[in-house]
């Protein structure tokens, strides 16, 4: 048996079966939570009298508040863990992605610590994401200038 085949024998052991119908199960019930509370906190803040917009933001910057305390408590990398993708695609997730590196590291000090390991596993979200819109912001402008759009 080759190297490359005892290998792979290897992998295989080690590597997790995941059940596929039970984590999008778990997935959806944890994204459609986060929705839901989003959807709550968006609805009470119109009832409050505040415009579409406003409203908007304050459920984007609450949602992102309680993600980022219960990273700090512990306890959204738990539900992260149960309810994978549901609990890290929504912008809790992100907030969850800034935020843990910054606990993970802040013994290490402000500056080698917290400066430099926050954007760890957020920054290539970012830099994508400024990027792509850069991207399609300049094929917008030039759909514009030659009367396409």
């Amino acid at each position: 048996m080759s190297k490359k085949n005892e290998y792979e024998k290897y992998v295989k052991t080690k590597t997790p079966m995941r059940k596929l119908w039970p984590d999008m199960r778990r997935a959806f019930i944890v994204g459609g939570g986060i929705c839901l509370v989003g959807q709550f906190i968006l609805n009470y803040c119109e009832k409050a009298g505040l415009s579409k917009d406003i409203s908007a933001g304050w459920c984007s910057l609450l949602l992102v508040l309680c993600s980022v305390v219960l990273t700090g408590f512990g306890i959204y990398p738990q539900i992260a863990n149960w309810g994978g993708a549901g609990a890290l695609v929504p912008i809790t997730g992100f907030a969850n992605s800034v935020a843990a590196p910054a606990i993970e590291y802040k013994k290490e000090g402000q500056v080698f610590g917290i400066g430099c390991k926050i954007f760890t596993i957020a920054g290539p979200v970012i830099l994508y994401g400024i990027v792509t819109s850069w991207c399609l912001g300049l094929i917008y402008w030039i759909g514009k200038v030659i009367g396409v759009v």
